[in-house]
């Protein structure tokens, strides 16, 4: 049955353009390559901006792998490099393509020496790659890399279709690629971005610890706690799996203190029980928390965390006296490791309890100040030994 290329172009089109990972990219193409055109092999050559040359990223043939991964490479001088690099190939070819019969026979016409020259040593490339037609592709003016072809089962021959396909499918493979590279690019920017923001963010936690004498290392216990507890939420499919949403509980659990900045020392650090006044003032801390990071968009879920962490499951919490689903479950997950972390830690006050004592009092609350399924989740990993 016949091909219809132009209905195989749009389809691999389409196919590109989701897929933002050049390897995943390259991948495609040559596999598309091997099963609409029959070919015994076919590849693709890469501009490696690091090496300053062009790298085999894949080639494989319908049984696999023909040739292996990075096991060539072409530097700027090499002569069939420089034949696409410097638009000799439409110079000589006219039509972009290079064709091994047809470059072979036109080492038998009469043309510049200097032609014969470039041909001869873009032929002898080419039969190191087994490779019968290679194909540039270029984004402007760059040439970001070369697909090749072996020879197609049955020794047939490349009919006109097939090799019009070819020039237009390494069209959209350069702007393909081209746009995989810069989101990759971006991603990078991103991951930079987010791992400074969570290092400012341990800093801020940090300087918030060292205004309270009581709780030296409660944040970073509190967070530990809370993404083991995230996680199992997350295999007991509790929670639907969402990087973001670990990027949020991690951020909120770092910062649900935050709002103590905003407390006196006096009330923070006195050694005895705090008065109704002194209270009062202490539980403004969520919603100054909330207030002070309100301006950052991206941390709208991540407020939550901060605001109603000391909810309580049967609404007899703070700030908002909000009751069971109604509590973001980033709060109700930091609630629990706050509470176990604070029952399990000397104050002035009192004594902390063991962690069996502080298991048995977790277990008390649940349902009551806290939210049971978070508690169920807590219970597990504790039981694992991984608390």
């Amino acid at each position: 049955m016949a091909i219809d290329y132009k209905k195989e172009l749009e389809s691999a089109a389409k196919s590109m353009i989701l897929v933002h990972e050049p390897d995943t990219l390259i991948r495609m193409i040559v596999r598309l390559m091997i099963q609409k055109v029959k070919v015994l092999h076919a590849g693709i050559l890469i501009h490696d901006d690091m090496q300053n040359s062009y790298i085999l990223r894949v080639s494989r043939g319908p049984s696999g792998i023909k040739i292996p991964k990075e096991f060539a490479r072409m530097d700027y001088d090499n002569p069939l490099i420089k034949l696409f690099r410097d638009r000799r190939d439409k110079e000589i070819f006219g039509n972009g393509i290079v064709l091994y019969k047809e470059a072979a026979r036109a080492l038998k016409m009469k043309i510049p020496q200097l032609h014969k020259k470039i041909i001869r040593g873009a032929l002898y490339q080419m039969e190191i790659l087994e490779a019968v037609v290679c194909i540039p592709s270029y984004y402007r003016e760059d040439l970001l890399g070369i697909l090749f072809l072996g020879r197609k089962m049955r020794n047939r021959e490349f009919h006109r279709k097939e090799l019009d396909f070819f020039v237009a499918l390494a069209s959209d493979v350069a702007m393909a690629m081209r746009n995989a590279s810069l989101f990759k690019q971006l991603q990078s920017e991103l991951n930079k971005r987010q791992e400074l923001f969570i290092h400012t963010t341990i800093a801020l936690a940090a300087a918030i610890e060292a205004k309270d004498l009581y709780t030296h290392g409660h944040t970073a216990r509190v967070t530990n706690i809370s993404m083991e507890i995230g996680r199992r939420l997350i295999e007991n499919k509790l929670a639907r799996f969402d990087e973001q949403f670990l990027e949020h509980l991690q951020i909120a659990a770092l910062l649900h203190d935050i709002g103590k900045i905003g407390i006196p020392e006096s009330i923070l650090n006195k050694s005895g029980k705090l008065t109704d006044e002194e209270t009062i003032k202490m539980q403004t801390h969520p919603v100054i928390g909330a207030t002070i990071l309100q301006p950052i968009k991206e941390l709208e879920k991540a407020i939550q965390g901060v605001k109603y962490h000391h909810e309580r499951y049967d609404g007899g919490g703070y700030p908002e006296g909000l009751e069971d689903e109604n509590i973001p479950l980033i709060a109700t997950i930091i609630s629990v490791a706050d509470t176990f972390d604070a029952i399990t830690t000397d104050r002035p006050y009192r004594n902390a309890l063991s962690k069996h004592q502080a298991i048995s009092e977790i277990k008390r609350n649940s349902g009551h100040q806290l939210h049971p399924q978070v508690v169920s989740a807590f219970i597990q990993l504790f039981e694992e030994g991984k608390i």
